[in-house]
């Protein structure tokens, strides 16, 4: 371990973590942080950990889960069998629900739309690409969608790998490739429309509602019939 990273990983455990507040309110929304001390940054909340920098170590962000929220070690793992691809960041330190990764510039596929921004054909294929290369590597990506996945110098990325343990199915990404395809590609792109963020978090809130609803009725479904089943014979 170099000197550099040593003495930010003292730096966390001395200065950051004693004084971070971060707090998970809700599973499916983005933690709360309340307080960070200073020089210290907020670059980005995920629905377990708050990812932070400093200012003197930039090529880096630090990632900390909060209090009681799980996935840690299973994110450690993920990063363990990626090793080093383009598409994706790699883990430099792990410890105590704190994790040190290497920095990745772009701006989210979430926002590209808000800031009517153009996503060129390539960024799609890049990040497809990158989720085969998980799967090779005996990962099952899931939870990628438009918060997840960056565009940088009209290429592609993959930030948050945390669930690719997951052996659920999740259709995800396939449904933001078929709004990119059908509906961003032949008439947002053209018209470089702005998406406000009011109607993106409806559409992420809807999908969500829509998306449990599906999976309890089809587990109802499967309920029953496993009900009747028994009762047959």
């Amino acid at each position: 371990m170099n000197e550099h990273l040593q003495r930010l990983i003292e730096s966390i455990h001395q200065e950051l973590l004693p004084e971070l507040q971060v707090e998970s309110v809700n599973p499916y929304d983005p933690v709360e942080v309340h307080y960070l001390p200073h020089p210290w940054r907020l670059v980005g909340k995920g629905n377990y950990a708050a990812v932070v920098n400093h200012p003197e170590y930039l090529d880096v962000v630090v990632k900390i889960y909060a209090p009681e929220r799980p996935g840690f070690a299973e994110e450690v793992e993920v990063y363990r069998r990626l090793g080093s691809h383009p598409a994706f960041s790699q883990c430099l330190y792990a410890k105590d629900g704190c994790l040190i990764l290497k920095r990745l510039y772009g701006v989210t596929l979430y926002d590209c739309f808000q800031r009517g921004l153009r996503i060129p054909k390539r960024v799609i294929e890049d990040i497809d690409q990158a989720l085969d290369y998980a799967r090779q590597r005996g990962l099952f990506p899931h939870d990628v969608h438009g918060r997840n996945v960056m565009m940088y110098e009209g290429r592609g990325l993959v930030v948050d790998i945390s669930d690719f343990l997951h052996q659920d199915k999740c259709s995800k990404w396939d449904n933001l490739k078929r709004a990119y395809y059908w509906l961003y590609r032949p008439i947002l792109a053209p018209l470089r429309l702005r998406i406000p963020y009011f109607i993106l978090n409806f559409i992420r809130k809807s999908y969500r509602f829509f998306t449990l609803l599906t999976a309890r009725t089809q587990k109802s479904v499967v309920s029953s019939s496993s009900a009747s089943l028994k009762t047959r014979s």
